[in-house]
């Protein structure tokens, strides 16, 4: 076997992989993914810690040292866990094949100093010159906490051995400023995908001149970095090979950055939750050439019924390309915007509508029947109508057949559909045994795989 898969979906007490289980792991492995597990649990299961103690001081010199791997062929490590700190990194770092690092922990109180992640356990991964892909990531589902403890010194050192670095994520860098930053954009050649996410010290400035860094970013996700505004995309897409953009929770941005953003021909990505553009922005984006299949306009308050019309019916590439769409949280929106995308939106198969209070069974009616006015629209397979209040208890019977085919996930959370008095939506479950039926809230596609489903919070994350 060289491959292993596995999470445990029990959330209570105990619900991690132990020790022993870890034994039992065959040598030939060469990726493993584990959700969850113990931080103590995989330092043990490695019998390194003699190792940790002789390879720490070197590491704090930042002196790459030679290391022999534990017994393992691993290229691919993947895990979720209580806590990230410098043993545990310095433990996995010192396996020789690995190229791949994914690690995720989701503390449920702020770690102590002396057990976290520090610039030193970042540091002793300057030695691993395999690694292509690195993703470091702290959650906040239990609290809000960060990794304070790493700082613009352990980014310097870190990137300068890192060379070979194709990918990274890191999230939750709250110290490491834009000289951090930039030290990985300017010593990674290879570098395509560049993902931060609570970025307090990112600014617009790591960005002024691209010319300075050596690699051709093709993936920029800057999600929740407050200081990050439209000049940042206009210096991003004067490459022009740009193909995913996601500004997730950066208010800052605002109509002015889609004219660049416009003019670009390979995005086929943009995620512009919680930004500050209007329906003006919209048109322009409906003139423009990217072939963009995923959009997301979640809380643009801005935007109204007249944007999604001049999305769709501006001439540009986007009517022709778009198939995931997210209009959440947006009080503008209502059914004159939803017929818009029923008739125009031949390549919609996912749509979010969740909290879009003015959505009735009206816009209901336009998607289960648009098949019939247009033979050439795609099948609709997510739909998100969480907490849409407009929907009448009687609007279950669109969900039966011959309506929504092609249906596979569905979200109607806190709506009429699911009272009490409504019991059409388990006679769906059995007509249709394809369908999941999310009450929880949760985002498109909870119970698929390893996407993390939370009932008490509706929170989703993607591996």
């Amino acid at each position: 076997m060289q491959s292993l898969s596995v999470k445990l979906r029990w959330r209570g007490a105990g619900a991690h992989f132990d020790q022993p289980f870890l034994f039992f792991l065959p040598k030939t492995l060469k990726s493993i993914k584990l959700q969850p597990v113990h931080e103590e649990g995989v330092i043990r299961f490695t019998s390194l810690n003699d190792a940790f103690r002789n390879y720490l001081p070197r590491a704090i010199d930042s002196t790459p040292v030679s290391r022999s791997a534990f017994g393992f062929a691993l290229q691919r490590l993947s895990l979720v866990l209580d806590v990230i700190t410098d043993q545990l990194i310095v433990v996995i770092g010192i396996c020789d094949n690995l190229v791949e690092i994914d690690l995720e922990d989701r503390p449920d109180h702020v770690p102590l100093p002396n057990h976290d992640l520090t610039s030193v356990g970042l540091m002793s991964l300057a030695s691993n010159f395999r690694l292509k892909t690195l993703s470091l990531v702290r959650g906040r589902q239990h609290c809000q906490v960060s990794f304070k403890g790493v700082d613009d010194m352990g980014m310097f050192v870190f990137s300068k051995y890192c060379t070979t670095l194709e990918s990274v994520r890191l999230y939750g860098f709250s110290r490491v400023s834009d000289a951090g930053y930039a030290s990985v954009l300017q010593s990674c050649p290879k570098l395509k995908k560049f993902e931060v996410r609570n970025a307090e010290l990112l600014t617009d400035l790591i960005f002024v001149d691209l010319t300075r860094f050596s690699c051709s970013l093709v993936e920029v996700k800057l999600m929740s970095c407050c200081l990050i505004t439209s000049e940042t995309v206009n210096q991003l897409t004067s490459s022009g090979v740009l193909e995913v953009l996601d500004l997730y929770g950066c208010r800052s941005i605002a109509d002015s950055c889609l004219v660049s953003i416009a003019s670009l021909h390979s995005l086929t990505m943009l995620n512009l939750s919680g930004a500050d553009i209007s329906d003006y922005g919209l048109s322009v984006l409906g003139k423009g050439t990217p072939p963009i299949t995923h959009l997301c306009l979640r809380n643009c308050k801005g935007v109204t019924d007249e944007g999604v019309l001049l999305l769709f019916l501006g001439g540009g590439t986007i009517g022709k390309t778009l198939s995931s769409l997210d209009l959440g949280h947006i009080p503008g929106i209502s059914d004159k915007a939803v017929h818009t995308i029923a008739v125009a939106g031949t390549e919609i198969t996912e749509l979010c509508l969740r909290y879009c209070s003015s959505v009735t069974v009206s816009s209901l009616e336009a998607l289960a029947t648009r098949k019939q006015c247009r033979d050439d629209c795609k099948l609709l397979q997510r739909l998100d109508l969480f907490n849409c209040k407009g929907l009448s208890a009687d609007s279950f019977r669109l969900l039966k057949r011959p309506f929504f085919p092609g249906l596979h996930w569905l979200g109607v959370g806190n709506t009429r559909l699911n009272s009490k008095g409504c019991p059409g939506l388990s006679e769906i479950g059995d007509e249709k045994p394809w369908l999941t039926i999310c009450l929880d809230g949760c985002e498109m596609g909870c119970h698929d795989g390893w996407q993390f489903h939370d009932g008490k919070c509706g929170y989703l994350s993607s591996w």
